[in-house]
């Protein structure tokens, strides 16, 4: 939240208009650092325009829109949100934007769906190093999020990426580790003795090697 919150500020405060989805944790806290970065902001709904959705941001939203922001979205007033309303809303988020960062996400997460959007639509995707989903868009040529400045680059259209010569001799340590029997993150850092974060980050790199 805290990596969400800066580059949303700081990108918001060089005059570039943050679009996320609402919801709460990441997708708030770029809007609030687009907020304290005297940007705007857009909010895409999984709801009809007229649903606030989580209510907890009703707020948040209210601000947004004093602040010379808007709230989006793509179904008719009164729409309650459901499971299968933010699929949609994500496609938007893709579409509305030049560039779709994910701050985190796991394997299974809605955020990947936006990136996969955003890849067919043919925006620039990036990730910011740390998680599953992260990670394996990074190892499938993701531009790397590690600071305020990789995100002007990516934006600027010279975006950096991990250099595989980095990866590879973890990604193989890691696989020798799983070819001995380890089992799970906690058995491949005890066989390792690498850091949570490191083998996090090689476990997409070698899904592609399989």
């Amino acid at each position: 939240m805290d990596r969400a919150h800066a580059v949303a500020r700081h990108l918001a405060a060089g005059g570039v208009q943050v679009i996320s989805g609402g919801a709460l944790g990441v997708d708030g806290a770029a809007h609030r650092g687009a907020l304290a970065g005297h940007g705007t902001t857009t909010v895409v709904l999984g709801s009809g325009v007229d649903v606030l959705y989580p209510v907890r941001h009703a707020p948040l939203f209210g601000e947004i829109l004093t602040q010379g922001g808007s709230l989006a979205g793509m179904l008719p007033d009164g729409t309650q949100p459901r499971t299968g309303t933010f699929p949609q809303r994500n496609r938007l988020i893709a579409a509305l934007a030049d560039m779709v960062i994910v701050v985190e996400a796991d394997v299974r997460s809605g955020s990947l769906s936006t990136a996969a959007a955003g890849q067919r639509f043919g925006r620039i995707v990036a990730a910011c190093p740390g998680s599953r989903g992260c990670e394996r868009l990074l190892a499938d040529g993701a531009a790397i999020i590690e600071s305020c400045a990789d995100a002007e680059l990516a934006l600027a259209g010279t975006p950096r990426h991990r250099a595989p010569s980095v990866i590879d001799p973890i990604a193989r340590q890691v696989q020798d580790a799983i070819a001995n029997g380890a089992v799970g993150i906690d058995q491949i850092v005890r066989h390792t003795g690498l850091t949570v974060r490191v083998v996090l980050r090689a476990l997409p790199m070698i899904e592609r090697m399989q």
